[in-house]
């Protein structure tokens, strides 16, 4: 499609002001989402790149720009949210904190620590996609019950159903990961 000089430059002018007047409100909520500041960054820009692609956006009406934005950023979080589970890290700060945190215990704290952090791990591998989804979201990355509603398409009432059977299934796995070690113990 192309694009007079003046359209194009209405079009320039049009996302300027979109970006001017709503990236402090998004980058605000994706900062406090995000695992970093340059994350955040990174999250805003790919938002207003949706946005702008074959200009959407301008055909919304004003008043609901910024939920359609908002909604847009909390898909980008997610994708980031699963990509990074992917290929997991440790900030590094945090892996200082820990190794500091267990100078005061002996080895067999550590080694019981880590044990016990394996059988959760396993009982969480052994949830359905949605249970582990919706864990990561309220837990990891500390979202709210009805900001995971947005994210997966269910009222704030639905999410609370699918945390509470999660969280209990969650517990009979690793109870039975417990139990299948003590039964393999001498």
């Amino acid at each position: 499609m192309a694009h007079s000089s003046s359209g194009a430059c209405l079009d320039a002018r049009g996302a300027a002001a979109l970006y001017q007047q709503h990236a402090p409100t998004l980058f605000a909520y994706l900062r406090r989402r995000a695992a970093s500041w340059e994350d955040a960054e990174d999250l805003l820009v790919e938002v207003f790149v949706a946005a702008l692609d074959r200009e959407k956006i301008f055909s919304i009406p004003e008043k609901e720009r910024l939920p359609w934005l908002l909604r847009v950023a909390q898909h980008k979080l997610v994708d980031q949210y699963r990509q990074a589970t992917r290929r997991p890290s440790i900030p590094l700060d945090e892996a200082t904190d820990d190794l500091l945190e267990n100078e005061d215990q002996g080895p067999e704290q550590v080694a019981l620590r880590h044990e016990a952090q394996g059988h959760l791990h396993q009982a969480l591998q052994r949830l359905p996609a949605s249970y582990q989804e919706i864990l990561r979201l309220r837990f990891v990355h500390d979202l709210e019950c009805a900001e995971i509603g947005a994210v997966i398409g269910k009222n704030k009432g639905a999410v609370r159903i699918m945390l509470w059977r999660a969280l209990k299934l969650l517990r009979a796995r690793y109870d039975e990961s417990l139990e299948k070690r003590h039964s393999h113990d001498p």
